[in-house]
Formats: structure tokens, C-alpha cells, sequence
């Protein structure tokens, strides 16, 4: 049964031809994200998608939406597949049909929040900004879903588009990365519910188009606008570039500490020096030679911050842990912290006693997690959390709410990436981090990008991919905890439910004729 606006081609090729306009403009949305943010691309992608959607049933707007995240995540994460070339005589064949497997399971959120939008639309046709609230909703519930279940993914969320719009990045800090995304895709697709919108309608929306838009960058410029006083704390960062394929050969561990020797003992001043993610590839605190020269390159009163695999044993059999561990001049570990957020495949393997895979790291064994975001408290510097790579990305987890740090610190390694454009979203996530917590982030990557990023989200100093050499500059300050370092994805939903509330609110004014654009076609 039919109802509403008729399809332009015949029912054989309606979802085909819409099929293919969603895969396009899934791969369009990686254009708006870092390295590219053209911010631009982003209202066609989502407009087109809500375009797609008019009339659909549940079963092909599933379909549909499964396209579009084909299109999303195979063009955004593509970068996956330069990990399987390191080590390419095991793992190299296993590359593409990696990221396509990837991108199939990762493209059943989009899927899921297609198929939701369809089901309502069916039993309850909205019209308009109501359609266009109620897509959001779908989308960021979706959204949320594909950062928690089976440990999460939030790679790539709608709301990184603006991480390189300084004014537009800062409502993250009051509702979070999920929050702007909803915000984002909401305005996004306004130009789509113009495009349907009755004539007597459309002033309305382009009314609310303009006053999300201005209340977005006024709300944000003047909180990117407020000065943050520095701390008097000096930074060294690291940045090794030793090659992924190189980092684990015998004889590399001698040749990688002479390397970050010979970087860390350059003329200046620090407080902190910054090793990224197993700098040391080997056990630091079992090799008594490498901490005794490790100690004699700090000056007194300096701290090493430096990531190095760990093992412990115990009567289960040896536990390994990827840690980042803290040093000073007496050779001895003062502390440290062990991930907890372990990336699958590639620290551990899920299901290890089904599933007949090898893990593409190095190593004797699967790692082990540690116990959860934890603050560290060194030396001659603010508190400070840890968080390790992948852990980076997870919104409202990487800081110990009942400990708030000063500052985080991220060691990462994304030489599994090379040149792609991986690790410029890795970048972008931690800049996110930045905004939502107040805080500070420094990053030490081994092949790049390590940056200091202030507690706006701006990074005041780089090393690019590629690069070898160091950072030296002082720890930005901190903000006061911001809305959603206090309450979490909570802000989430009171922005969800006042936006309803809102649609509500102005459905009394009269009943939204839009409506009768939004029907039923195909089941």
C-alpha cells in the first residue's frame, strides 16, 4: 500500500537507486571529519539520508541505513588495513576482508537507527522538525549503542565534524561528544526537512536553522574566548619514530633506548618527559642496565612518564599488561597505571577458545585489563590520568570521577597506521576528550601525531606523522569540571527530552501539515 508522495522510478528499482544515493552519501561523511572537515559535506550527507527514508517501511529502511554506514565506515576506517601490512607475510591477505567485516557490523547502528525512525514514522507520522528531532534521536541512541556494546567503538562520532571549529567543538562540555552529535545531525538534515517542509512552513525552519546555528557559535565562542591561566609545569614529549615493523625485531630494544635517549637529553628544561605507548619495547622493570640509564639522563627532581609492556606472575600463570609507568632519578617505579580498555584483535582475542586467530601484536600472550581509569599523583606535577591509546576515544571514561586529575595524559602508537588518515581521527578524539573534561591533553605518539591540547580543544604544539623530535612547552591549565565531566551522558538526555519538549511545544501552536510528506511506500 501507498501512501503520501509517489516514487519517481518503479518498485523494482526504489530501493536499489536509494541504496546507492546512501552509499554515497555515507563515504561523503568521512570528508567532513579530520583531515578534510568540510564541514559542508555533512548537511548533504545527512539530508540525503533523511531524503532516503521518506516513505520507507522498517525492513528497507534498515537496508538503507546499512548502506550508508557501509559508505561511512568503509571509507572512515580504512585505515584498519595498514596494520595487517606490518607484519604482511601473516597477515596481509586478511587486510580488506578485515575492513569490510568491520564495516558490516559497524554499519548496523546506522542500520538500527534507520529502521527505528521508519517504525515510529509508521505508526505515528511527524512532520518537519518533529521528523527531524525524531531522526536525531534515533541516530544518537544508535550512536551511544555503537560506543558500549561489545566493548565499543565511538570512532568517527557525527559531532567530530566540528572539532576544528573552536567555538562550535565547546558544547561538547556541557553535553558531550553524543550530545553535539545529536545537535549536529539535527541541524545537519534541517536543509532536507526544508526540502519537503509545506511553503507556509518553511519559514519556520529556517528559522530554527539560523538560531541553532548562531546559539551554537555565540554559546561556544565565549567559552573558547575565556582565558585559562597556565600551570608553571614544563613539558618534554618525545617522539621516537621508530617503525612499527622494526619495534619488536632482536637487537631493536637497545637501538630504540638510544634513540629516546639521545631526543630526551636535548638542551632545555622539563619537569616531565613523555615516552609514548611501549617506547620501551621490552620489560623496563625487569632490566635493571635501561633504568639505571634511564635515571642517569633526569635531571634531580625530574619524572619519566613512559609506556612499557608489564608482566606479573601469579598462580593462574603470567599476566601481561600494557602500562604506562612513572620513573625518577632513583631507577625505581614510583607508579603507574595499566589499560583497561583493550583493543580486540589486537591486545587480546574475544573468545579465544572458539575463535582460531592471532592477535597482530607481538607478544607471549593475551594482555590483561587493568582495573579502570585511575589518577596518578607524581612528583613535582598536577594529578594526572592516564589513558593509553584506544582509550582515548571512549566519551566520560577516561578520568576517575571520584579523583579528578589536572591534566591527561595519552601514550598511544599509531605506527600501525603509517600515513592514513588514522591517526588524525585518533587526534580529533582526544581534542573531544579535551573539551568534555576541561582538561588538558598531552599525547606522545611514537610515530605521531603527539600534540599538546588545552582545555579548549586546541592543540598549541605538534610533532606530525612521521616526524622524529620533541615538544617542549609548558602544561596548559585546567577548567573547572565542566556540565559533562559532573554528570556524564546524563546531559544527554535532559538535551534529548528538552528538544522534545520543545517540538511539543510548538506542535500545539497547530497541527504540523508536513506531516502528510512522511507515509508509508513499501513493506
Amino acid at each position: 500500500m501507498m501512501t503520501g508522495l509517489q516514487p519517481l522510478t518503479g518498485r523494482g528499482r526504489y530501493i536499489p537507486l536509494r541504496s546507492g544515493i546512501s552509499f554515497m552519501a555515507g563515504g561523503l561523511t568521512v570528508l567532513a571529519l579530520p583531515p578534510f572537515s568540510w564541514l559542508i559535506v555533512f548537511p548533504v550527507a545527512f539530508s540525503a539520508l533523511f531524503l532516503m527514508l521518506r516513505q520507507v517501511s522498517a525492513a528497507p529502511a534498515f537496508f538503507i541505513g546499512w548502506v550508508f554506514g557501509m559508505g561511512q565506515f568503509g571509507f572512515g576506517v580504512s585505515w584498519i588495513a595498514e596494520s595487517f601490512y606490518v607484519d604482511s607475510e601473516r597477515f596481509g591477505a586478511l587486510a580488506i576482508p578485515a575492513v569490510a567485516g568491520l564495516s558490516a557490523g559497524l554499519a548496523i547502528f546506522p542500520g538500527m537507527a534507520a529502521m527505528l525512525f521508519a517504525a515510529i514514522m509508521q505508526r505515528r507520522a511527524f512532520g518537519g522538525i518533529a521528523a527531524g528531532l525524531l531522526f536525531a534521536t534515533c541516530w544518537v541512541v544508535t550512536e551511544w549503542l555503537r560506543g558500549h556494546i561489545l566493548t565499543g567503538f565511538p570512532w568517527n562520532l557525527a559531532a567530530y565534524a566540528l572539532v576544528e571549529r573552536a567555538a562550535l567543538r565547546q558544547p561538547a562540555a556541557w553535553v558531550g561528544s553524543y550530545g553535539l552529535s545529536f545537535l549536529t545531525v539535527f541541524i545537519g538534515l534541517l536543509p532536507g526537512v526544508l526540502i519537503v517542509a509545506a511553503p507556509n512552513r518553511r519559514v519556520p525552519v529556517l528559522v530554527l536553522f539560523a538560531v541553532a546555528v548562531t546559539g551554537l557559535w555565540v554559546g561556544g565562542a565565549l567559552r573558547s574566548g575565556q582565558d585559562v591561566p597556565p600551570t608553571d609545569v614544563a613539558l618534554r614529549i618525545v617522539q621516537g619514530n621508530v617503525p612499527q615493523v622494526e619495534k619488536w625485531v632482536p637487537g631493536s630494544r637497545q637501538r630504540a633506548l638510544e634513540k629516546y635517549l639521545g631526543l630526551s637529553a636535548q638542551p632545555g628544561r622539563f619537569d616531565v618527559l613523555l615516552w609514548p605507548e611501549t617506547a620501551f619495547p621490552g620489560f623496563l622493570d625487569e632490566d635493571a642496565a635501561a633504568r639505571a640509564r634511564i635515571s642517569a639522563a633526569l635531571p634531580d627532581g625530574r619524572i619519566l612518564l613512559t609506556g612499557a609492556p608489564d608482566r606479573v606472575e601469579g598462580d593462574g600463570g603470567t599476566r601481561y599488561f600494557n602500562t604506562v609507568q612513572a620513573y625518577d632519578g632513583t631507577s625505581e617505579i614510583l607508579t603507574g597505571y595499566a589499560k583497561h580498555h583493550l583493543v580486540p584483535f589486537g591486545e587480546y582475542v574475544p573468545l579465544r577458545g572458539w575463535l582460531p586467530i592471532e592477535r597482530l601484536t607481538e607478544g607471549l600472550g593475551d594482555f590483561t585489563p587493568g582495573p579502570g581509569p585511575r589518577t596518578l599523583a607524581i612528583p613535582g606535577a598536577p594529578l594526572v590520568a592516564v589513558a593509553i591509546c584506544y582509550e582515548i576515544i571512549f566519551p566520560g571514561h577516561v578520568v576517575d570521577d571520584l579523583f579528578r586529575p589536572d591534566w591527561i595524559f595519552n601514550a598511544t602508537n599509531d605506527a600501525w597506521f603509517g600515513t592514513s588518515i588514522g591517526p588524525e581521527q585518533h587526534l580529533a578524539s582526544a581534542r573531544m576528550r579535551a573539551v568534555e573534561e576541561g582538561l588538558p591533553v598531552v599525547r606522545a605518539a611514537n610515530t605521531g601525531i603527539s600534540a599538546i591540547i588545552d582545555a579548549n580543544g586546541n592543540v598549541v604544539a605538534r610533532l606530525d606523522t612521521g616526524e622524529t623530535g620533541t615538544i617542549d612547552a609548558g602544561l596548559p591549565g585546567a577548567r573547572t569540571p565542566t556540565p559533562y565531566a559532573r554528570f556524564g551522558d546524563w546531559t544527554l538526555l535532559v538535551l534529548v527530552f528538552g528538544c522534545w519538549v520543545f517540538g511539543w511545544l510548538a506542535s500545539l501552536l497547530g497541527r504540523d501539515p508536513d506531516a502528510r510528506h512522511f507515509g508509508t511506500e513499501v513493506s
